[in-house]
């Protein structure tokens, strides 16, 4: 009774799932459809007493070959547009042929399912030694060529997703001589200044001191710094937010012109009056 009762539920389970793995707009709750599916047949095989098939259902179908559904999806994009061109002709009449013949197939399952008599798992089970034993035998034995025709598909499946993720390259890949290049040709080819160099504090939002004890412009972070005067939050030392304010300013006039750091504000007294305080 236990046994027809969990059998109608997960029957109602995967048949919805299925239909939102069909129906659904979305890619990813089509994967997550999709996995409770593999779910429901999980625990429909260890009702049947076969716990290694459901646990080889969870582990390697609920959770390999979903990750690499989501991997694809992640790769590929979830809204990806597909091209409504026939890239080979006829695909579509193969389909439907296809489509045909695994129709029938499942009819004559189903049939054979409700007019024969159940043959059950636990005379299988005791002839072959064990679950394991018994699927292990079938497996590399009978369906031994349908077992390497699956193999065959999973690689296949896996080439498909490397050509789907796979993306041209518009301009060729830049070498570290082509970078080097391109610094040098730049106006400044040396690294900027650090934060916190000869200054008190290392956070990345102080800029740096010079030898001579100015504040250098060159060290300023202009997209925090741009935060901080949009919020309200600028330093407390009136020299360093002039500064701020004044390479802010010269940076959205003259789009970045490098001659505006040139001028640094001498800010020796005012750190002398922080360091005494």
């Amino acid at each position: 009774m236990g046994e027809t009762i969990t059998f109608w539920v997960l029957a109602v389970v995967s048949v919805s799932a299925a239909l939102g793995l069909v129906f659904s707009r979305k890619a990813v709750y089509s994967a997550l459809m999709l996995g409770v599916v593999m779910l429901s047949l999980a625990v429909l095989y260890a009702v049947q007493d076969a716990p290694f098939l459901a646990a080889v259902q969870i582990i390697v179908y609920t959770g390999a070959v979903m990750m690499l559904f989501l991997f694809v999806l992640m790769l590929v994009g979830v809204d990806s547009s597909d091209s409504l061109v026939e890239t080979i002709k006829g695909q579509r009449l193969w389909t439907a042929v296809a489509g045909l013949g695994f129709a029938a197939l499942l009819a004559l399952a189903v049939g054979n399912t409700a007019y024969g008599a159940p043959a059950g798992l636990e005379s299988a089970v005791q002839e072959g030694g064990g679950n394991v034993p018994s699927l292990a035998q079938l497996i590399f034995t009978k369906y031994v060529f349908a077992f390497e025709v699956t193999s065959a598909l999973l690689i296949t499946a896996a080439l498909g997703a490397m050509v789907l993720a796979h993306r041209e390259r518009v301009r060729p890949r830049a070498t570290q001589r082509d970078l080097a290049r391109a610094r040098f040709a730049g106006p400044q080819p040396s690294p900027l200044p650090g934060p916190g160099t000869y200054a008190l504090h290392n956070a990345i939002d102080m800029p740096a001191l010079l030898p001579d004890g100015t504040v250098s412009a060159k060290s300023i972070n202009r997209v925090l710094a741009r935060h901080e005067m949009e919020d309200g939050f600028t330093p407390t030392d009136p020299a360093k937010a002039a500064l701020i304010k004044q390479v802010l300013e010269k940076d959205a006039d003259q789009d970045h012109d490098p001659d505006l750091a040139e001028e640094p504000v001498q800010v020796k007294d005012a750190l002398k009056q922080e360091d005494g305080k």
